[in-house]
């Protein structure tokens, strides 16, 4: 499929899932650029109904009379090779696109496309470079994956050649980009029911960087010496990060508030460039940040306008996000759904001023729980109770692979105070006969854990 055809603003295009953070933005820029969408989603939605609202034909379930007068259907990795969308678009011989070569296609129509890679960190670093282009009136087109107050929303259509998005490793997607700046944040384990081992990831990001012009650039952070020996590797431009000095791009005179946010002195090199206060708690918020200044020095965005953007960049939806306090009890949520987000999650969370920490944790998928669960045993240190969910299935069905009770008896014999609950209403009638003033109750997974905080806040 060429970029051609995507230009044709007389074709209709399809997506299955349109209600998904990614494909919603995708969604988006065609309808601002004036093409006919139809898209289907298993259930409304604010960014369903903002689609709606800008022009796209939604349906409500997915079926195969959904596919009307569809010139292209796009889809991603996620959905099943049974859905009838999809079983109907084979027969009918309509066009089909993933979602990452379409995207990638709409990526070739921008020079100064910025893929912000890693395992972890991508949505608060694409959210904090966001925050500083904006800033420097560069105008960027942003698809980010998660929700940007200071865009309403999960994408911006911008009216110039910068193009903002991440670039997810999951199912080798990344591999289908254009970027002219790559970020690598860093290199884990994860997705291994589509990785056999963590040197075929590090590979698949060596890769990654292979797809930037030689006239590009690649960020990366030089603490991972994964991401360090990509670094030494590739034909590019390269502009590395980290705490360590011989970074190009290092913080120094870490100090962090009583609210767990980091204020430090930026040097490139050997030159102080500027101190800098970020409205985001954590170490690793840090780092993002650095990451972020990278791109931004590339760029030529003023230190003015890096520090204003930065500054102001409290994150996205869903990324430590405070939800509220009730009864001297505070309530924040984090997306982390893999054993190193989740030690960083609590290490952010010893630097706020509370007293006990309550965690209700919800593993997400049961191939990860099952290829991670030693290490799943071992990042719950730093929490006062664990309350742990059943497992969010997400696109997986339970085979018996792994269950959350298995999970809770391993941490259990790791000494940590862990307590199984198998709903939302079992965990919140639990942390409300244990939560007192002045605690700190943490939502943490990718799936719906949420719910529970929102509902000891409704309370």
């Amino acid at each position: 499929m060429s970029f051609d055809f995507i230009k044709d603003k007389d074709k209709k295009i399809h997506f299955i899932g349109i209600g998904g953070i990614s494909m919603s933005g995708l969604a988006a820029v065609l309808l601002n650029s004036g093409f006919k969408v139809s898209g289907s989603d298993f259930k409304n939605s604010p960014i369903v109904e903002k689609l709606k609202t800008s022009g796209a034909e939604i349906y409500i379930g997915h079926k195969r009379e959904n596919i009307k007068n569809v010139d292209l259907v796009v889809y991603t990795a996620a959905i099943p090779s049974d859905n009838p969308e999809l079983l109907e678009a084979q027969e009918k011989n309509i066009s089909l696109m993933d979602r990452a070569e379409f995207l990638g296609e709409i990526m070739k129509g921008h020079k100064y496309n910025v893929a912000i890679s890693g395992t972890h960190g991508k949505t608060t670093c694409t959210s904090m470079l966001s925050h500083v282009t904006l800033a420097g009136n560069l105008d960027p087109t942003i698809l980010v994956g998660g929700e940007l107050d200071i865009i309403d929303g999960n994408f911006r259509i911008g009216n110039s050649e910068y193009f903002l998005t991440e670039a997810c490793e999951y199912k080798r997607s990344f591999l289908k980009f254009f970027p002219y700046v790559g970020v690598i944040l860093n290199i884990d384990a994860d997705h291994l029911d589509c990785y056999k081992d963590i040197d075929e990831i590090a590979d698949t990001f060596f890769k990654f960087s292979k797809l930037i012009p030689k006239d590009g650039y690649l960020v990366g952070y030089a603490d991972d010496f994964r991401v360090k020996e990509i670094l030494s590797k590739v034909d590019c431009n390269t502009l590395s990060y980290g705490f360590d000095e011989t970074s190009d791009v290092t913080a120094k005179n870490i100090i962090f508030n009583k609210d767990g946010c980091a204020t430090f002195d930026v040097y490139k090199e050997t030159k102080n460039l500027f101190t800098l206060t970020l409205s985001i708690p954590g170490k690793h918020s840090i780092l993002n940040a650095l990451a972020s200044i990278c791109v931004s020095l590339i760029f030529n965005i003023s230190n003015d306008n890096i520090i204003e953007g930065l500054s102001k960049c409290k994150g996205a939806h869903k990324r430590f996000e405070y939800k509220g306090e009730i009864n001297g009890v505070t309530v924040i949520d984090d997306y982390a759904h893999h054993p190193t987000e989740i030690k960083a999650t609590l290490s952010t969370a010893k630097q706020i001023q509370h007293n006990k920490t309550y965690c209700i944790f919800q593993p997400h998928t049961y191939t990860r729980t099952k290829s991670l669960f030693d290490e799943f045993t071992d990042c719950f240190s730093d929490t006062d109770e664990l309350i742990l969910m059943d497992i969010y299935a997400a696109r997986e069905k339970d085979t018996g692979l792994v269950s959350s009770d298995e999970l809770g008896n391993a941490i259990r014999s790791k000494g940590i105070n862990c307590t199984n609950v198998h709903s939302h209403d079992e965990a919140l009638n639990y942390v409300k006969s244990k939560l007192t003033s002045g605690d700190l109750l943490l939502t943490v997974g990718a799936g719906d854990v949420v719910i529970v905080g929102e509902k000891y806040l409704e309370a």
